[in-house]
């Protein structure tokens, strides 16, 4: 006999609901729509944003595993270290909350 998943695990699975969860997180949020028209590093996102680096690097592993945002470029420093330049891959999102569906859609980012 198989176990039926409640409402709270279902949504665990969603992939709007994740996308959803990661656009209202202010942080992920500022993150993603700070690089639709240029791309910039882990580093000037924390510094322009006043975020913690480590934060950094988990918002946009989060991003990066929701297909939000991707590695555009690398660029390497003087001191020879590479450094990932991310991406947005949208432009726009727009989210509508209509009882008990939520609908996504997200503009792709062809700048």
């Amino acid at each position: 006999m198989t176990k039926r998943l409640t409402l709270p695990q279902l949504k665990k699975y969603d992939v709007t609901q994740k996308v959803v969860d990661m656009l209202a997180d202010a942080e992920s949020r500022t993150i993603l729509f700070s690089v639709i028209k240029k791309g910039k590093t882990a580093s000037e996102l924390s510094q322009k944003h006043k975020i913690p680096l480590s934060s950094v690097y988990k918002k946009i592993s989060d991003l990066e595993e929701l297909t939000l945002i991707k590695v555009d470029s690398w660029r390497i420093s003087d001191s020879g270290r590479k450094f990932k330049i991310y991406k947005s891959r949208i432009k726009h999102a727009e989210i509508s909350i209509k009882k008990p569906e939520v609908t996504l859609v997200l503009t792709p980012n062809a700048v």
